[in-house]
């Protein structure tokens, strides 16, 4: 098979043109077509398309799905709302002045869960090897399929697609390579509705022009460094000796210059462990002083709790997240004395952390996290005896950046998305 369309599921032996069988232009062509198996789908603006889908009237105009005024951020733009320049993770006011005609609307988490366990059922039906990376995207292993000697994972993945468009009403873009880092690059190459291919014999060429961000864990950090070494594209790390970018950048180097070259990793777990549960705020305006930065520790530890008991989980390491008024990041840890679930322990070590950092600084967030998670059996047990809370032991000071997150690969699972698709 080099040719399949994605509206019949009929294979297609011609080199160009349409479907001959249905009339369709939506054929996808590739020479590995029937031979590639890990695949990346992500749904399209998944929650402006759910609730455009919801709301008819909404299907030609400009959505942002997010917090309406005040210090809110855009949680998805709508293609349309793009093309103004609207993004999801932008400032809502910015968004505002950039496509001041959009419709917002204020997020709902549990019709958007609803919706992605329905997405991951039909994903279940071809593969059980799936790997949620949040609720609107996920790694699937299709080489081991039920139907992988019924039919090649490609017309697997175009049966997912039609499903999901015709039984849900919202659309994807699906990957298809032989490894998940050029998967994911290739769901995002033709969005919406794209469906793309990349095997690791044509990545370089189609890698090289591309800017160094495109790599996975390529922050605006990472970005500046590899810039004041002359590494502005792709190309320019494939013209560099893995030996070299490993001495300057360590392991990282070594993830670079593999994925420079199209080559990653294979393995899709899908019981990936949960790394970390986290909650954070925007204010409304920027703030220093202890009391008002305090304030918002209590009901983001009670978020944060609810998770771990929720997911039987317990923390052993209390985070401090804080964003500058100039966007950049401080982590703090906290190590406890005995695991924990509980928001008072949480958030008494949060303040012993935040303490340290209001020096006159002026913070537009907070967050709080737990790390270092363990089954929920081993947490400490209520205050049954009038017992002490455990006494945090202060961890390495976290670094501070200015990429907006941390670069690292472990998965952080946030108190809204736990749960995954």
């Amino acid at each position: 098979m080099t040719g399949l369309c994605r509206d019949c599921l009929c294979e297609v032996l011609t080199p160009s043109g349409c479907c001959p069988g249905c009339g369709s232009a939506r054929v996808v062509r590739h020479p590995g077509l029937a031979l590639l198996d890990i695949a990346h789908i992500d749904c399209d603006a998944f929650y402006a398309s759910v609730e455009k889908r919801d709301n008819p009237s909404l299907r030609d105009r400009p959505l942002i799905v997010g917090h309406p005024g005040g210090r809110g951020v855009a949680t998805t733009a709508c293609y349309i709302a793009r093309r103004f320049g609207a993004r999801s993770a932008m400032p809502m006011f910015k968004c505002l002045e950039l496509c001041p005609e959009a419709v917002v609307i204020p997020p709902d988490m549990a019709k958007y869960k609803a919706v992605s366990a329905q997405v991951r059922a039909i994903m279940l039906e071809a593969t059980h090897r799936l790997e949620p990376l949040s609720l609107d995207e996920a790694y699937l292993d299709l080489s081991e399929g039920e139907h992988r000697f019924a039919r090649p994972p490609a017309v697997s993945l175009a049966t997912i697609a039609r499903r999901v468009e015709r039984e849900i009403g919202i659309t994807v873009s699906i990957g298809l390579s032989s490894n998940r880092f050029l998967a994911k690059l290739a769901s995002d190459m033709n969005k919406p509705q794209g469906f793309t291919v990349i095997d690791e014999a044509e990545a370089p060429a189609l890698l090289a022009p591309m800017p160094v961000k495109r790599l996975h864990g390529v922050g605006a950090a990472t970005e500046r460094r590899l810039a004041e070494l002359g590494l502005h594209t792709i190309g320019d790390l494939q013209g560099r000796p893995e030996a070299d970018l490993l001495a300057r950048f360590g392991k990282i180097g070594r993830a670079l210059h593999a994925h420079a070259w199209g080559r990653g990793g294979r393995t899709i777990s899908p019981d990936r462990e949960t790394k970390s549960i986290s909650a954070e705020t925007t204010f409304e305006r920027d703030l220093s002083r202890l009391p008002d930065l305090a304030r918002a520790l209590g009901p983001l530890s009670e978020r944060v709790a609810r998770a771990l008991t929720r997911n039987a989980l317990a923390g052993a390491t209390v985070v401090l997240k804080l964003k500058t008024h100039d966007f950049r990041i401080l982590t703090r840890h906290a190590r406890l004395g005995d695991p924990t679930a509980r928001a008072e322990v949480i958030a008494g070590a949060a303040r012993r952390l935040l303490e340290r950092e209001t020096d006159g600084r002026r913070f537009r967030l907070i967050g709080v996290g737990m790390a270092d998670l363990r089954p929920g059996s081993e947490a400490d047990p209520p205050d049954l005896f009038a017992r002490s809370p455990p006494t945090a032991r202060d961890a390495p000071a976290g670094k501070e950046t200015g990429d907006g997150g941390s670069e690292s690969p472990q998965r952080t699972a946030s108190t809204a998305s736990t749960s995954g698709m």
